[in-house]
């Protein structure tokens, strides 16, 4: 037997509707982990939720209505952060791999000067200092 809500919860009048509420959930859930990290600024425990509400063009309050709103509807909700989840993990992948190209171009041009630098010509440094004071 599958779970259902039997509260029943008035649709809200501005309901934000179920694909918005997917970017925002995607933004947020990203904002709430990149509390900790230091920012371009070097702060850290910033909160970025009312630029995310700025970006959407909506309050928190009608965000609250409306998630508590799709919190009723279950299997409404359970799509929803599903979607949320497989955006997560798409860019997580996509991160990754930025990442790992970055680190495979650092790590060859790490390599590259290296070689280049064993297969520079050795150079013996003269030291004629005592020749050259004599000449003077």
């Amino acid at each position: 037997m599958a779970c259902t809500s039997n509260t029943i919860i008035k649709k809200p009048d501005h309901l934000i509707s179920k694909n918005q509420m997917v970017d925002l959930l995607t933004d947020m859930l990203i904002a709430s982990s990149a509390e900790n990290i230091k920012n371009n600024n070097l702060e850290r425990n910033v909160n970025y939720y009312p630029l995310i509400f700025e970006k959407y063009g909506i309050d928190s309050t009608r965000f609250k209505e409306s998630n508590y709103y799709y919190t009723s509807q279950i299997d409404d909700y359970e799509k929803i952060l599903k979607e949320v989840d497989k955006r997560l993990k798409s860019l997580k992948e996509k991160y990754d791999a930025e990442i790992k190209l970055k680190d495979s171009l650092k790590n060859d041009s790490i390599k590259n000067r290296r070689e280049n630098f064993k297969k520079a010509p050795k150079r013996s440094l003269k030291i004629d200092s005592v020749k050259s004071l004599q000449k003077k």
